[in-house]
């Protein structure tokens, strides 16, 4: 370990823009360390980041980005950081944006701050991230932190506290989700979750089209990231969600909110029990590895 700071980064083909993110990593003012878990890669990833020394986990299949950023967590703990930077791989830093976000976290409650994220060109917010922070950046011009509801993993950094409290993402969502819940049980953890407006990042995902069928899946899996927050009253939710899935497909005059209603259902059993998981300390990373010592 040479820093305090451990970027993590997990990958899947992404050579269109890992040179650029791992340069900006490497460019920063505050020095940091740089974990890579590859998702299965067939672009020559894992061999680019081999040839420049960087470590990487390699793994045979796509695992999902909750399982594969799981990995370097845990890393994280075992070594000791006191911070970790979640990148996605078509992302980068600018180059004091570890040290913005370091020096945030005097900011008393905070365990997870995130740079504002923009798009490629850099001059202007991503669609995505101003939909869910722009309003609260606005009502709050001129504080060093403002608090979110919300913030997307992108650009995440999360403070040793907050992650030994929370832990990892959990197995419930393979596809996204992952971190609504996190912010969710970090929120019922005591932790604050905030954008620092003098940070700046870039999330360059401007050519790719959302489809309607991802549009509804996002709907739909609203209800599951619903049923597995701690803070929730679980029967509601439970007697709720198939209830506004029929809404949906009601409103929007489509079959798959119903069929996801269905498969909902038959998850609550494991999604019941992931809840509960998730309100232990260290859930989904130092709990499993007190499993595997057994």
């Amino acid at each position: 370990m040479n820093s305090e700071i451990l970027v993590i980064i997990v990958t899947f083909n992404g050579m269109a823009w890992l040179e650029r993110c791992i340069e900006s990593i490497l460019r920063q003012s505050e020095p940091c360390d740089i974990f890579v878990v590859d998702n299965g890669s067939t672009d020559g990833t894992v061999e680019w980041l081999r040839k420049r020394s960087i470590p990487v986990i390699a793994g045979e299949s796509n695992i999902g980005f909750g399982a594969a950023n799981n990995l370097g967590l845990r890393h994280a703990l075992e070594q000791g950081y006191s911070y970790v930077y979640l990148l996605n791989q078509d992302a980068w830093l600018e180059n004091d944006t570890l040290e913005q976000l370091v020096h945030a976290f005097e900011q008393p409650g905070y365990g997870i701050l995130s740079p504002v994220q923009n798009d490629a060109t850099g001059r202007k917010m991503d669609a995505r991230f101003a939909r869910r922070c722009k309003k609260y950046l606005r009502a709050h011009k001129g504080e060093e932190v403002v608090e979110v509801p919300f913030v997307m993993a992108a650009h995440w950094m999360i403070s040793r506290g907050c992650l030994m409290a929370v832990g990892g993402f959990s197995p419930a969502f393979k596809l996204y989700g992952e971190d609504d819940n996190y912010i969710d049980r970090a929120r019922w953890m005591g932790y604050r979750v905030g954008v620092v407006p003098e940070a700046s990042a870039v999330h360059d995902r401007a050519q790719r089209k959302e489809s309607k069928e991802r549009r509804m899946f996002l709907k739909c899996n609203a209800s599951t990231i619903h049923v597995s927050n701690p803070s929730k009253g679980l029967l509601l939710r439970l007697l709720w969600e198939p209830l506004r899935l029929v809404g949906i497909s009601l409103l929007h005059l489509d079959k798959e909110p119903l069929r996801f209603a269905g498969r909902l259902i038959k998850r609550y059993p494991e999604l019941i029990r992931y809840r509960k998981q998730s309100r232990r300390k260290g859930a989904f990373l130092m709990d499993e590895k007190k499993s595997k010592r057994r």
